[in-house]
């Protein structure tokens, strides 16, 4: 006699399901069966797998959001200029610009040595970068380089009055 191939297996949703195990050992068949026992359905799993990326899309909304805002308002209290480039580029490069920045300043200024006059000579370099590319490149930086990161900005990356440029 053949061991089964399908097996009604009472899912921990209450759901019965037939599954066809015949793509797995004969001598593993039943512990499988008994595996699937332990967990929902297909169909149930995938309800709260879709609502729980809902939950996650919306809480990453939110959270972009609320970084967004203080982005914008660092960039107003401390006169950073517009960034320029693609429309789908310039929040992002906002929000990297800002985690950068004050991840800087709590490495140089208020962990490290540097006082209020070395910092402030860096804000004015990065006021000369403009391009929201190079800030987005840049996001993953260690805080401490940022200093020879905007020496090593290219001219591409800085703003101009040249509007023909």
């Amino acid at each position: 006699m053949a061991v089964r191939t399908k097996w009604t297996v009472e899912h921990s949703c209450s759901h019965q399901v037939v599954h066809d195990l015949s793509d797995r050992p004969a001598d593993r068949r039943a512990g499988f069966a008994r595996w699937l026992a332990g967990r929902d359905c297909t169909d149930c799993w995938k309800a709260a797998r879709d609502a729980d990326t809902e939950s996650k899309e919306e809480w990453l909304a939110a959270k972009r959001a609320e970084e967004q805002q203080a982005a914008v308002e660092w960039a107003e209290k401390f006169d950073m200029p517009q960034l320029e480039g693609p429309e789908k580029a310039l929040a992002w490069g906002e929000r990297s610009r800002h985690k950068l920045m004050a991840s800087a300043h709590t490495a140089l200024v208020v962990e490290g040595a540097w006082d209020e006059a070395d910092w402030a000579e860096l804000e004015e370099k990065a006021r000369s970068v403009t391009r929201a590319g190079w800030w987005i490149d840049q996001r993953d930086a260690e805080a401490a380089d940022v200093l020879e990161l905007l020496e090593a900005a290219s001219e591409d990356d800085r703003g101009t009055e040249n509007p023909f440029r």
